[in-house]
C-alpha cells in the first residue's frame, strides 16, 4: 500500500473528525464502530487466513546476504522469499524486516524448530494447556500458556507470512551476530543503517517497494527509531515489547536494571560466532571474514564500559565517558535512545505488558502517535518481558493470537487487503483484578484524577508493614517523622519480576502478594471500595522526605488489598533523590495541577544533592495501568528506601546515600499524596 494512499486515508480520518465537530445532534458524522478484544466476527477470518492454505507452498532461503552500508560496513542478512517447490517466485511482493541485535542463526533455528512436524500444532499447545493454577507452581502457568498464543512466532519473525506472499529478511545489527562494525545499542549509526536497509530492500528486484517491520524487545525499539525517521518505503510496523523512550525504561528514576550487564555480555559472546550460514550458501569470503574478527577484536566488549562505570566507579568524578553520555540528554548517544513518536507516520500495532520494563512508556508511545485510531493500535497484558501476559490468546474469550493479528495488519496496510483489522479494538487491556477489555483510549474515558492523602491513621490492615497508616481525601493528623531503611524484604516482590523479564514469576508468593516486601515498607491504606472501582491512567506519588545524607534512594508502589489481607502489586515507580529535576516541557499534570506523568531531566550537570535534615519534595512517577478494585478490596501505597536488586543507582550516588535511614514526613500543611486516576472517588 503506498505512501500516497495511506495519506489520502489520514486526511479523509481528519476532514471526517472536523466535519463531525461542525455539526451537531442527528446530523453529526458517525465515528468508526471497533471490534471488542475478541476481534469479533473478523477474527475468524483471520484466523483462517494465517492458519488455512497459502497461495506460496514453499520457503525458498537466500542466506548471508552482504548489505553495504554508506560508510562501506558491511550487514548480513537471510532473506527468505516465497516460492512452489524449490523455486523461489519471480512475482514482487512487500518484505517484511527484521533488524536483530541476537545473531539471525539462532532466530532461524527457532523458527526452523517450530516447522517440526507436531511441534507447533500439537506438542506446544499440549504444555499450554496444562494449567497448575491455585498451586505452588501457577507461576509457571503463567509463562507455558505463551506457546500458543503466535506469541513466539512473533517475537522470532513468522516464516509463514513467506508463504503468505512476503519477503522476509532478518539482519543482523551493526556489531551484532555476523555484521561487521561495532556494536551501537540503538544509536544513531544503528539507526541510519536501518534506514539503509529498508531502501536497498525497495531497490531488489523482487521487491513492490513496500517495507514493514516486526520483532519483539530490541528488534521493536528498532521499529519505532525507523519509524521516526520516516524512511521512504517504511509502510506498517509491528512492535512487540518496545519503547520510544529507552533512557526512561532502562535508567528508571536513576536507578540502572542489573541484569544489563549479562544482557549486554550475551549479545557480545554471540557475535563471535563465525557465519555458518556463509559456508552453507557457498558464499565464504576469507578477506570479508578476516574483517569481521578485525572488528570483534577491537571491540570484544561493546558497551559494557557504560554500566562498568557506573559501578566500579566511587565518585561521579571518575564516571567514564560513555557512562557519563547517558545521564548527558545532549549527548548523541542518549538523544538517539529517545525517539519522537509524534513524528510516527505509518500504521503502528503496538503490544506491551503492563510489568514489562519497557511498558512505562507503551502507553505514552500509543499516545502520541499523532494517527488515527483505525491506524494505530495498543494491547497491553498483565504480565512481564517474557510474554507480555497474553496467555490464552487465540482462545475463547481472549483476543486473537499474536501472529494472527500480526498478519491481519500487514495484509492490510502493505498489501491494500480490506480485512477489518482497522477496525480492531484501538486499546485492548488487561485490567488488573478484571478480565479483558477494550477501549477507545488510553487512560480510559471517565477517568477523574485527585489526591489521596497518606495519613498516621492506623487501619489494622498493613500486618507485616513498619507502619500501618491510613489514605483519606483531606490531610490529616499532626506532624511526624517516619523512618525507613533498606531491607531485604525487597528481594521478594513483583519488581523483581519486572527486571528479570518475568522468570521469577514462577514464585507467586512474592510476585501475588507483597506481605513479605512490605516488612520494610511505610504502608498506606484505604477504606474498602463498595462498588468496582476502575483505575485507568499513569499515577504519580508526591512525598515530603527528609534525609540524612546527601542523597536517597526512594521506592513506592500501589497495591489492591484484598478481604483477606493478600497486598498485589499494581505500579511500582523509584527515584534517586539527587536526581528529582523534572523536565516540565516533556512531563503531563492533570486538570488539578499535580504530576501525572514526571520526565525526569536524568542529567548528571542537574543533580541536586539533599540537604540532611532539610525537607525535600519528591515526584515519584509510577509505571501507568489500568486496575479495578472489587467490592471490599482497599488501594494501598507502599513507602520503601530503595529497591535493591530490582534496580541499582550507579555507585556513587549510593555512596553518597550512606544507605542510611530516609524519613518520610506527614505534615498536614506540606503533606504527600498519591495522585491517581479513578472513575469514582476512594477513601471518603
Amino acid at each position: 500500500m503506498s505512501w500516497m494512499m495511506r495519506s489520502v486515508a489520514v486526511v479523509a480520518a481528519v476532514v471526517v473528525g472536523v466535519g463531525g465537530a461542525l455539526v451537531s445532534g442527528t446530523d453529526a458524522v458517525a465515528g468508526p464502530e471497533f471490534t471488542g478484544f475478541d476481534g469479533g466476527a473478523a477474527a475468524a477470518q483471520w484466523t483462517a487466513t494465517q492458519d488455512g492454505a497459502q497461495p506460496y507452498s514453499a520457503i525458498v532461503p537466500e542466506l548471508s546476504v552482504p548489505i553495504t552500508m554508506s560508510d562501506g560496513t558491511v550487514l548480513k542478512g537471510d532473506v527468505f522469499h516465497p516460492g512452489q517447490g524449490n523455486q523461489a517466485t519471480t512475482d514482487k511482493t512487500p518484505t517484511i524486516l527484521l533488524m536483530n541485535a541476537y545473531d539471525r542463526t539462532a532466530f532461524n533455528v527457532g523458527q526452523a524448530l517450530l516447522k517440526i512436524p507436531g511441534i507447533e500444532q500439537v506438542i506446544a499447545p499440549m504444555i499450554a494447556s496444562v494449567d497448575l493454577t491455585g498451586t505452588p507452581l501457577e507461576g509457571v502457568t503463567d509463562l507455558t500458556r505463551l506457546l500458543d498464543t503466535g506469541a513466539i512466532q512473533a517475537a522470532l519473525g513468522d516464516w509463514k507470512l513467506v508463504q503468505g506472499g512476503y519477503r522476509f529478511i532478518t539482519v543482523d545489527a551493526r556489531g551484532t551476530g555476523n555484521s561487521h562494525g561495532e556494536w551501537e545499542m540503538w544509536g544513531p549509526r544503528e539507526q541510519q543503517d536501518t534506514a539503509e536497509v529498508i531502501k536497498w530492500i525497495t531497490e531488489q528486484p523482487w521487491s513492490d517497494g513496500s517495507v514493514g517491520m516486526t520483532g519483539a524487545s530490541y528488534s521493536a525499539n528498532n521499529q519505532l527509531q525507523a519509524a521516526a525517521l520516516r524512511p521512504p518505503g517504511l509502510e506498517a510496523i509491528f512492535p512487540y515489547e518496545g519503547t520510544s523512550d529507552i533512557t526512561t525504561s532502562l535508567m528508571s528514576g536513576g536507578g540502572l536494571i542489573p541484569l544489563a550487564p549479562p544482557w549486554q555480555l550475551a549479545i557480545n559472546a554471540l557475535k563471535f560466532l563465525p557465519d555458518v550460514e556463509s559456508l552453507i550458501a557457498g558464499k565464504f569470503d576469507p578477506a570479508t571474514e578476516l574483517q569481521w574478527l578485525r572488528d570483534r577484536l577491537a571491540s570484544p566488549l561493546s558497551q559494557m564500559d557504560v554500566m562498568a562505570g557506573a559501578y566500579l566507579s566511587t565518585d561521579v568524578s571518575q564516571l567514564s565517558e560513555k557512562t557519563r553520555s547517558l545521564v548527558d540528554p545532549e549527548s548523541p548517544w542518549r538523544r538517539a535512545l529517545g525517539s519522537d513518536a509524534s513524528s510516527i507516520d505509518v500504521p503502528t500495532f503496538l503490544v506491551g505488558g503492563w510489568f514489562d520494563p519497557f511498558g512505562r512508556d507503551a502507553t505514552r508511545t500509543f499516545e502520541r502517535i499523532p494517527l488515527p485510531s483505525t491506524q494505530k493500535k495498543l494491547i497491553m497484558g498483565d504480565g512481564y518481558h517474557a510474554g507480555s501476559g497474553i496467555g490464552g490468546f487465540g482462545h475463547p474469550g481472549y483476543p486473537p493470537r499474536i501472529d494472527v493479528l500480526q498478519r491481519a495488519w500487514f495484509d492490510k496496510w502493505l498489501k491494500g487487503i480490506d480485512n477489518g483489522i482497522d477496525q480492531y479494538s484501538p486499546v485492548t487491556m488487561k485490567q488488573q483484578g478484571g478480565e479483558w477489555t477494550s477501549a477507545d483510549s488510553f487512560p480510559r474515558p471517565g477517568m477523574d484524577y485527585a489526591r489521596l492523602y497518606l495519613d498516621n491513621t492506623p487501619t489494622g490492615t498493613a500486618r507485616t508493614a513498619i507502619n500501618d497508616g491510613g489514605l483519606s481525601a483531606q490531610p490529616a493528623g499532626e506532624s511526624t517523622d517516619l523512618s525507613v531503611s533498606p531491607g531485604a524484604g525487597t528481594l521478594c516482590s513483583r519488581d523483581i519480576a519486572w527486571t528479570t523479564a518475568g522468570l521469577t514469576s514462577i514464585i507467586p508468593g512474592c510476585t501475588q502478594d507483597s506481605q513479605i516486601r512490605e516488612t520494610n515498607a511505610l504502608s498506606f491504606t484505604s477504606s474498602p471500595v463498595t462498588e468496582p472501582t476502575q483505575i485507568s491512567g499513569p499515577i504519580t506519588v508526591h512525598l515530603n522526605t527528609v534525609h540524612d545524607a546527601q542523597d536517597g534512594f526512594w521506592s513506592a508502589s500501589v497495591n489492591d488489598v484484598a478481604p483477606d489481607g493478600r497486598s498485589r502489586e499494581l505500579s511500582f515507580g523509584q527515584l534517586v533523590s539527587s536526581l528529582r529535576a523534572i523536565d516540565d516541557a516533556k512531563s503531563a499534570k492533570s486538570a488539578n495541577g499535580d504530576y501525572t506523568f514526571p520526565q525526569y531531566y536524568l542529567d548528571l550537570a542537574r543533580r541536586e544533592k539533599t540537604i540532611p535534615g532539610q525537607p525535600t519534595t519528591l515526584d515519584i512517577g509510577l509505571l501507568p495501568i489500568d486496575a479495578v478494585l472489587q467490592p471490599g478490596h482497599r488501594l494501598r501505597v507502599d513507602v520503601f528506601a530503595g529497591n535493591i536488586p530490582a534496580t541499582l543507582p550507579p555507585t556513587p550516588f549510593m555512596i553518597d546515600s550512606g544507605f542510611k535511614p530516609q524519613h518520610l514526613r506527614l505534615d498536614p500543611h506540606a503533606p504527600s499524596w498519591i495522585n491517581i486516576p479513578t472513575d469514582r472517588p476512594i477513601g471518603q
